[in-house]
Parts: structure tokens; sequence; C-alpha cells
């Protein structure tokens, strides 16, 4: 069994994605004391944006240039990542309505033609393994669920489910703390819900 378990958040100890994510983690590490954890954290060790000499080595320039061969390894060392993974826990922070640049960086890394997807005669096909589970930590400062007026804003859990799912990884659990910004006691209840959720997890 191994986990990967990847943060984004720029909060440091004041994420509550980072909180709640490592409490999902320790939940399945409980479930299977013998796993192996792969702990990515986005924010302090950066995946690089892509470049264009990245995507024409992509497409099949040789590749010259030791920094940017250092460069393609750092993408494949995630996709490995990600390939060789039983369960992925992501921290998923809301920044303006959409994801933070540093997962959106590693989102660009692992998907890739050829090696996550395909393009086949029906069209894209997904290349991760079958039997993968995803447990994505969603944490917003307001409410976009429901018939909330905000709801239409909301291109961090449509997005992310939706590349997920385009690469192969369509068993998706969300744990979801939202209304932080919306005082204390709003705060408080949220994570209280989302532990709950937690401790409820089957891995």
């Amino acid at each position: 069994m191994k986990i990967l378990h990847i943060d984004s958040s720029i909060l440091g100890h004041y994420s509550v994605s980072r909180q709640l994510s490592a409490e999902t983690v320790a939940r399945h590490k409980a479930a299977h004391p013998d796993a192996t954890v792969i702990y990515r954290d986005l924010a302090t060790d950066p995946v690089p944006y892509l470049t264009g000499a990245h995507m024409a080595a992509l497409q099949g320039k040789p590749v010259t240039d030791t920094a940017l061969a250092d460069d393609l390894a750092i993408g494949d060392g995630h996709i490995n990542d990600l390939l060789a993974a039983d369960i992925v826990v992501i921290g998923v922070p809301m920044y303006n309505f959409s994801l933070p640049a540093q997962l959106k960086s590693w989102i660009d890394r692992v998907v890739v033609a050829g090696k996550t997807f395909r393009y086949g005669a029906s069209g894209p096909e997904g290349l991760l393994p079958q039997g993968k589970k995803a447990f994505l930590i969603s944490t917003r400062g307001g409410i976009y669920t429901g018939d909330s007026p905000a709801a239409m804003l909301d291109h961090q859990e449509k997005y992310l489910a939706a590349v997920l799912a385009f690469i192969g990884l369509t068993d998706v659990t969300w744990i979801r703390a939202e209304g932080l910004a919306l005082g204390q006691d709003a705060k408080d209840a949220t994570i209280v819900q989302a532990q709950g959720e937690i401790a409820r997890l089957q891995g």
C-alpha cells in the first residue's frame, strides 16, 4: 500500500487544508499500518512552471541541455509518484475561485500525453492503473455548494475532478471545509464536520 500525500497551501501551520490532509493520511495509515507515505509539499518545494523548451522536448526534440534534462526528470518523478500510489490525498485550498498556482503546475507535469493519458479511436483515455482512490481536501473561505449564489464561481473542485478523471482517476472522495472566512464559530463548525467525515473514511 502506497499513499501519495500532496499539500499546496501557502499558509503553513495556519492552513486548514494541511491540517485536514494530514488527518486524512493518518486515518489511512491507521487502517493500513504498513503503508508507505510519499509526501510532496508544493509550496516549500514547488514544481517549476512549464517552458517552451520543456514542451518541445515532449514533442520529440532532442534534449541536449543538462538543466532541461533535470527539469524533465522532476516531472517524471511526480508521474511515477502518481502511478505508484494506491491512495492519493491532496490538500486543495481555493484561491480566487480556483486552485493554487503550485497545484496547477503539478497538474501540468502529470497530465502528459503518452504517460497518463492518450488519444484513442474514441477520444482521450486515462492511463492510470485502475483501483486508485483519491481523497481531496477542499477548503474555501465562502460557501460554494448547494444553491449558493457563489456556486457558479467554483473553478476549484469541478476543475480538479475533471482533470483527475481525464487521466483515469475517477474514484474521488471530497472532504470539504467551507465558510472558513465567515467567523470563528463557522470556521470551527466546518472543521469539526470535516473531521467527522475523515473519521468515517474507508481506505
